[in-house]
Formats: structure tokens, C-alpha cells, sequence
């Protein structure tokens, strides 16, 4: 009898909970779909999801929770397309791959997850580490540890010596020759093979290093890294898996032969040429910009000795041509991804990608969308996250002030929800 009345009383109070709803009153709601800014609304949740969005201030209910945000613009938790959740320059860095442990890695990758929450960045694309982002992604899923929800390329792939091949710049001994487990491939099969092995390892999608980069050790940072055919055979491989597939990419000709391969984004696109532009609207390619990245490489690279004598000289000249390229595809009717590079400098400063976002001419309430409606499409999940509807999943932040007037508003978040769950309320 003393457990049936234990039972009862565990289902009664569990019940009691989970049908307690949330109220949010927004005195200024962003709906970035529709490019709106709408005064005096409620939205209702209940558990994890959004049930209703109402004109005027709903009337709540005995046993509702009511969070006020009168004060605030609220919108939909900002989504970040480009980030490495598990590194932050600094100084020197090239030689912690041989002073840290991955758990070193992992206890420093619990502070840029919560920062990166705390910003109101719900949701992250990572795009490449050593195999701590997918724990990472695991145990915030678990709910043993705080952050956004990661989507995660794993290891990025490369081909020999390319911008991911974890082995430039050693010496001879341990140079040796990467394979498709570690993400180095060359050839079609060597590409099926480190596509599957992602798949093996957790990955949510892949990520190639189509043109030479900025941060690796290595001289080129924008020559073309892959032939068309290894970009088709990783498309190929990653659509039988439901994989999408990002390509980091500089150069004007690796950018083409990415966007001829079928990939899903281009990051960075510093050398774009017209004709690069024309494909990526004819193939549907996404841009994310990332010119946080650029602006930030180029400041750190006028520090003596914070970057190798082979990156200086690449992060001088490649930085400051990226809001540039941003501002020509954006006029040119380039689909558009909210994204930052995060890691490359502070996170937590990822807001500041909106404000160079308008300086090349787009429109705040268009870089929101960016940020929400289209970094959901680019990701895939467009049915769950990126705006305030009925049925999807309620992450929803708040800032002090209008970012339609004021754009350093994007900085001052003040409230953060990903999935129900209040994280932070100012």
C-alpha cells in the first residue's frame, strides 16, 4: 500500500509540473520571417515547446509561470553557423597540441559553452575539432554540463598538407602520412572512407577545407585544396549518411569547384569572383561570412609573435577583405548564413558579427533572419528552431534596448531560454 500510495504520489506531482505553463510578455517581439517587429505580445510554452503567440498581454492562469520582459526586444535564440566551440586564440597557441590532454581541452571547452549560451547563441554549427565537440555535444545534450545545442562536423577533412591536416609544420618523424581516420584524403575512395568515418565517430555533418587557410601552418592560404571530383565523391558519401556539407574556402577556384560539388555552404569567401557569385545563387549555396574573423586575425596578427612568421603575413592580407566579399554577395542575392568563426577570437563576442554585417549594408532585421530563419534551413531543421511559431522548440532570448535603432542592443542580452529551460534572466 506504502508504494501505491508512492507511486500515486510521484505521477500526481510529475504531472503537476510538467503541465505548468510559461508566459513571456515581450514589449517588442522580433519575427524575423516576416521582417516585423511587433509591440505587446504573449507567448505561451508548455514544457519544451512553444503553444501559442498572442497579440496584447494574455491574461495567465492560476499556477502559470510569468516571466515579464515588458522592457526588452525579444526574438529567437540566435543561431551561430561557424563556430569552434572547443579553442579560443591566444598568444602562441600552436603548441598546445603538445602540452594539452583532451581533457584539459574539455574543462576550457565548459567556459566558451556557457559564454556562448549566455550571449544568447542557443544553437552552434561547429565546424571542426579534435573530438572533444562531439563529447561536448553529448553531455550539454545529457544535461551534465551547460551550452547551446551543437550541430558538429568532428574532424574537419583535408588532403595531404591542406588547411585541416593536423600534421603541417611538424618535423619528418612525426609528419608521417594522416589517412582518412585522421581527415586527410586524396582520391575519391580515401573521400568515402573519411566521410564513413565521421558517420563511425558522431559527426551531425562534415566539413572540408576546400582552399588553403589563414590559421594553419602552412603558405598558402587561398590556393585550392581538393579536384572536383574528391568534392563529389564527400558530397556523394555525405548525402548517403544525411549529411550537409560545409566548405571552408578562400580562393576564388576552390570556392567554384566546392560549389560545383554540391556542397551546402561556403565559409569565409574572401577571393569570390562574379562567377563564383553566379554559381552560388544558381547551386542555392549558402555564404556565412564569418567577417569577425577577418577583422579579429588581422588585428591579433599586428602583435608581435601571436601568430607564426608563415600566418602573419596571410592574416595581414586575407582579414581585411572578408566584410568586403560579404557586402558584394549580400547585393548580389547570395543566400545568406549568420556565422563567426568563433574561437578565432573570443567567444562571446559573436554578437559583433552583426555590426559588421550592417556597416556592408545589411539590414539588422535581415542579419536576425540570418541568424535564425536561414542558419535553421542551412542546418537543416527549420521544422524545430530559428523563429517564435506554435509546435516548435522554445528558445527564445531578450535584449535591453531596439537593435532596429540601436545595433549594439544585440550585445545586451538579458535573458536567455533554449528548450524551455530559463538559463539566464537579468
Amino acid at each position: 500500500m506504502k508504494r501505491i500510495f508512492c507511486f500515486l504520489f510521484c505521477l500526481l506531482f510529475s504531472i503537476n509540473i510538467f503541465a505548468q505553463r510559461t508566459v513571456i510578455y515581450c514589449g517588442k517581439l522580433v519575427v524575423p520571417q516576416t521582417l516585423e517587429v511587433r509591440d505587446e505580445m504573449s507567448i505561451l510554452i508548455e514544457g519544451n515547446k512553444i503553444i501559442d503567440i498572442q497579440k496584447g498581454y494574455f491574461i495567465a492562469s492560476a499556477g502559470d509561470r510569468v516571466i515579464d520582459l515588458k522592457s526588452k526586444t525579444v526574438m529567437p535564440g540566435l543561431i551561430d553557423c561557424h563556430v569552434h566551440i572547443t579553442s579560443e586564440t591566444k598568444k602562441g597557441n600552436n603548441v598546445e597540441g603538445f602540452t594539452l590532454n583532451p581533457a584539459d581541452i574539455a574543462f576550457e571547452s565548459l567556459k566558451y559553452a556557457n559564454i556562448t549560451l549566455m550571449s544568447g547563441f542557443t544553437t552552434i554549427r561547429d565546424l571542426g575539432g579534435n573530438g572533444v565537440n562531439i563529447s561536448m555535444r553529448n553531455a550539454i545534450n545529457r544535461g551534465s554540463v551547460i551550452g547551446p545545442r551543437i550541430y558538429t562536423a568532428g574532424k574537419s577533412i583535408a588532403t595531404t598538407g591542406g588547411h585541416a591536416d593536423p600534421t603541417n609544420s611538424l618535423r619528418k618523424d612525426l609528419m608521417g602520412n594522416p589517412g582518412p581516420v585522421e581527415g586527410v584524403i586524396n582520391g575519391a575512395d580515401e573521400a568515402y572512407q573519411a566521410v564513413r568515418q565521421r558517420y563511425k565517430e558522431g559527426s551531425d555533418l562534415i566539413k572540408i577545407t576546400a582552399t588553403g587557410g589563414v590559421l594553419s601552418q602552412a603558405k598558402d592560404g587561398a590556393n585550392a585544396q581538393f579536384t572536383i571530383e574528391e568534392v563529389r565523391a564527400i558530397v556523394a558519401a555525405a548525402k548517403d549518411y544525411g549529411f550537409k556539407v560545409a566548405a571552408h574556402a578562400h580562393g576564388a577556384e576552390g570556392i567554384k569547384r566546392a560549389i560545383r560539388g554540391g556542397v551546402n555552404s561556403i565559409e569565409h569567401g574572401t577571393f569570390m569572383d562574379d562567377e563564383a557569385l553566379q554559381l552560388m545563387k544558381q547551386f542555392g549555396t549558402y555564404l556565412v561570412p564569418t567577417i569577425i574573423a577577418g577583422k579579429s586575425t588581422a588585428d591579433s596578427a599586428k602583435i608581435q609573435g601571436y601568430y607564426t612568421s608563415i600566418v602573419t603575413p596571410k592574416a595581414l592580407a586575407t582579414g581585411p577583405l572578408i566584410q568586403a566579399a560579404f557586402g558584394r554577395a549580400y547585393k548580389a542575392g547570395v543566400k545568406i548564413a549568420f556565422g563567426t568563426d568563433a574561437g578565432v577570437f573570443a567567444h562571446g563576442k559573436n554578437w559583433r558579427e552583426f555590426v559588421y554585417m550592417t556597416e556592408a549594408g545589411m539590414p539588422i532585421l535581415e542579419c536576425i533572419r540570418a541568424a535564425t530563419v536561414n542558419a535553421a534551413d542551412l542546418l537543416g531543421v527549420s521544422s524545430t528552431l530559428g523563429t517564435i511559431e506554435k509546435g516548435k522548440f522554445a528558445d527564445i532570448i531578450a535584449v535591453d534596448g531596439d537593435p532596429t535603432k540601436d545595433i549594439n542592443a544585440m550585445g545586451k542580452v538579458k535573458f536567455v531560454m533554449k528548450d524551455g529551460v530559463v538559463y539566464k534572466n537579468d
